[in-house]
């Protein structure tokens, strides 16, 4: 139990870290928050927990693949908030537009092994 509580605590403290930078400049917040941070931890707890290394390479590898859908929730929020639709209503298109992204790549990769 204290070991998922530390995990959860450091998860926590490095999003707050890139959201309190985020407050005072939006370009070294972008950079904390572009960092696989997420990605790194989840695989740095892998490894601690099953030593397996032929699963982190797969999970790493899925990553690799996903990252491409991900980057349309980057590329169509600020054109939706640069054409005046309201942040919400912007995040959640963004948002669906990011998950079929992932359906269709998850499809992808399913049917190319």
């Amino acid at each position: 139990m204290l070991y998922l509580l530390a995990k959860t605590v450091i998860n926590a403290l490095i999003i707050t870290a890139a959201s309190e930078a985020a407050k005072r400049s939006p370009l070294i917040g972008a950079v904390l928050a572009s960092i696989p941070l997420v990605s790194v931890l989840a695989m740095i707890w892998m490894y601690h927990e099953q030593h397996d290394v032929a699963q982190i390479a797969a999970f790493a590898r899925d990553i690799l693949w996903l990252v491409l859908p991900s980057l349309l929730l980057f590329a169509i929020l600020p054109l939706l908030l640069q054409r005046g639709l309201h942040f919400y209503l912007s995040l959640a298109i963004a948002i669906a537009v990011t998950v079929a992204g992932y359906g269709l790549m998850v499809v992808w990769l399913r049917r190319g092994g």
